[in-house]
């Protein structure tokens, strides 16, 4: 039975790789508790409050002061006994007052660096561009040549410490505001910060000496610097991507003695309206933590804890996640909402173009008008999910995406209008909506079926030979369409649920191109056959023709006339047996012709009225195949098919044959595609073939 914690005071308590599955931690105080490597698959932390106890925060409140104190007073030390060096009668008339008005603009440009582009390489490669040319100003208004270089000198030694002072002030005091922010939660821990910052400042003037100008120089650097920090910290604690490397400093620092989820199984756990303020679940040196499904609805201060590269990185995703409210939202540039637990969300007319949404939690989800177009949605739960004008144009699903009791009236399947204005509504009558269950039919009949493209046409014996094969090793396979697609051909099977369709089509592939290598080969013996009669053939003849050419040499006009008929004969027998082996096909199609014919015979033979019909309406369709326009070969193949289904007529109850006969049906219909609506073949298949499929019972 789960363990039941509900409503108990767990300040710090170690759960450390304990089994806590469907422990119930309502209503807890887990404060500084440790669930490093623990399983919490469906723990409900509902209204939990986790993060660092007070003796904790205590320490970090003190750290944060101690810390930007000690920098504050570095950085104004250094930047006021610089400035202030630099403005002292003896530097002027040494130096002149340029390098001093170098480095106090190159103070400004730094600061206001930091304030525009944060703490970035592009803030970093500004400031050592200014240093370079607050260095080269200074050195070029000094004046002699000589004394150039001692002024290029004494001006890049106080640029350095300027920098460092102002870099290292803005960023101690920011970081130190940060945390306390982070651990405090309110601004009121920043505004504590610069006061700390302010007492260093004081401090620092003190030390920085007596004299007017360091006095003044050292307040005004003080009171930048704690500006520029305070600021920092604002921006960072708004979650500014400029100052993202303070913001990560001040979480990590706060979560220090927090509450740990680290390494530990949260699948399903349910952390809806739980306080989760300086709270770590990163990775554990020994495992990753598993977020899968984790319900945040409703969390507080869920961007103050230390998430790892988990969804909650993104701040979009992370609203998302707790608000559940993505109205007209675009998630585009997020991407990625893998395993998320969206139940009951708010998508209407939210962009998820090119989203991962595999294996996540969208039941009951509002997905009204949502943009799916390329979405990977294996592995989601749909169920009872609205989807009425959503567009799902080359959305990836798979068997194993869940779609029951699918909310749907219509969808859409391109995201733009094509060439005629259509966004391919289905269904296509826009009076006309999916009913209850429609929408789960229509899909799973897309899911079950394998479609295999035979490129530059079908050989009749190879598709024969490999559509057999996979009927019989997948019974429940049937034939659902055979499209022609300019030289190629689509054959679409339809499929038990479950099936591996790689299989399937490696199966087909796999006899269709053994059967079409051997035809391919039995060809080209034919081929080389027929050739060497011929040869043989040409060379009696001319070895004839030679014979007579010498023995009529000194005969008269008349025998040289009859050798030359002779000759003309044998060339004539010649050209006769080569049109008997040219229409070897002719030939062919008068033996399936006869096959046809006695098998309609059996067929008739039967005591039933429906066999005597069916043979009627079969040689009707017979007569207008031998008299249509189509090639031999597809008169033969057409035939064929006559013939399978003929002997279909004669076993009814055959499961194989009348199976076979679905296809010849298909086949036929393939077979007459290209000819012109107002043919006879077409007009009898028209007529004929709907007869024949109500009598096979097909």
């Amino acid at each position: 039975m789960p363990s039941d914690f509900s409503g108990q005071n767990l300040r710090g308590r170690n759960f450390k790789g304990q089994d806590l599955t469907g422990a119930n931690f309502a209503n807890t105080d887990i404060r500084g508790a440790n669930f490093t490597n623990a399983v919490l698959r469906k723990a409900n932390f509902t209204g939990a409050r986790a993060g660092v106890q007070r003796r904790w925060m205590i320490v970090q409140l003190v750290s944060s002061f101690l810390l930007s104190g000690v920098l504050t007073f570095v950085s104004v030390l250094f930047s006021a006994v610089f400035i202030a060096y630099f403005f002292t009668s003896d530097a002027i008339q040494q130096y002149t007052i340029f390098p001093g008005i170098a480095v106090v603009c190159l103070n400004a440009v730094t600061f206001l660096a930091i304030a525009r582009q944060g703490l970035t390489t592009k803030a970093a490669g500004t400031i050592v561009l200014a240093m370079a040319i607050a260095i080269a100003v200074a050195g070029a208004v000094a004046g002699a040549v000589a004394v150039a270089g001692t002024v290029a000198g004494a001006v890049a030694v106080a640029v350095a410490g300027t920098v460092a002072g102002a870099v290292a002030g803005a960023v101690a005091v920011a970081v130190a505001g940060a945390v306390a922010v982070a651990v405090a939660g309110t601004v009121a821990g920043a505004v504590a910060v610069a006061v700390a910052g302010t007492v260093a400042a004081a401090v620092a003037v003190a030390v920085a000496g007596t004299v007017a100008v360091a006095v003044a120089v050292a307040v005004a650097v003080a009171v930048a610097v704690l500006l520029l920090s305070f600021y920092v910290a604002w921006r960072a604690n708004k979650g500014d991507e400029k100052f993202a490397l303070v913001r990560s400093f001040g979480v990590a620092f706060g979560a220090l003695g927090g509450t740990s989820f680290c390494g530990a199984d949260l699948t399903a756990a349910n952390f809806t309206g739980a306080n989760l303020k300086s709270t770590n679940s990163n990775a554990s040196k020994q495992k990753p933590t598993i977020l899968t499904h984790a319900c945040w609805k409703d969390a507080k201060k869920l961007d103050r804890a230390r998430v790892g590269d988990s969804l909650l990185a993104n701040p979009a995703v992370r609203e998302l996640l707790v608000t559940r409210n993505g109205y007209k939202k675009s998630y585009v540039e997020a991407k990625n909402l893998r395993e998320a637990n969206l139940f009951g969300a708010n998508l209407n007319e939210a962009v998820l173009k090119w989203t991962d949404l595999s294996g996540a939690n969208l039941q009951r989800a509002d997905l009204r008008g949502a943009n799916l177009t390329e979405a990977l949605v294996i592995g989601a739960d749909l169920t009872g999910a609205a989807l009425t004008g959503t567009c799902l144009q080359s959305w990836n699903i798979d068997t194993s995406t869940v779609l029951k009791d699918i909310d749907c009236q219509y969808v859409f399947l391109l995201e733009q209008p094509n060439e005629f204005g259509s966004r391919e509504r289905r269904p296509h009558d826009p009076n006309k909506i999916f009913q209850p269950g429609d929408f789960e039919k229509y899909f799973k009949e897309v899911l079950d079926t394998v479609q295999i493209l035979i490129r530059d046409g079908i050989n009749p014996e190879a598709f024969k030979t490999a559509l057999q094969t996979v009927l019989e090793k997948y019974p429940e396979a049937t034939v659902q369409g055979i499209e022609e697609q300019a030289q190629d051909v689509l054959l679409t099977l339809k499929v038990a649920e479950n099936t591996n369709k790689g299989e399937v089509e490696q199966d087909w592939d796999a006899v269709y191109q053994i059967r079409l290598a051997a035809e391919k080969s039995a060809a080209l013996l034919e081929c080389e056959q027929r050739h060497s009669q011929d040869l043989k053939a040409i060379t009696l003849a001319t070895v004839t023709n030679l014979g007579t050419l010498l023995s009529n040499l000194s005969i008269n006009t008349t025998a040289e006339s009859k050798a030359m008929n002779d000759s003309t004969d044998s060339s004539r027998n010649l050209t006769v047996d080569g049109n008997l082996n040219a229409t070897g096909s002719t030939f062919n199609l008068g033996e399936i012709s006869g096959n046809v014919t006695n098998t309609l015979n059996q067929l008739q033979a039967t005591a039933t009225p429906e066999a005597a019909q069916l043979a009627a309406l079969l040689k009707e369709l017979q007569e207008a195949i031998a008299t249509s326009d189509l090639t031999p070969a597809d008169k033969t193949e057409a035939l064929e098919q006559v013939n399978t289904l003929a002997k279909a007529g004669q076993n009814p109850a055959d499961g194989t044959l009348k199976k076979l006969s679905g296809t010849a049906v298909k086949v036929i219909k393939g077979t007459i595609a290209a000819l012109p609506d107002t043919t006879k073949l077409v007009e009898a298949c028209s007529k004929l073939l709907p007869a024949i499929v109500s009598l096979l019972g097909l």
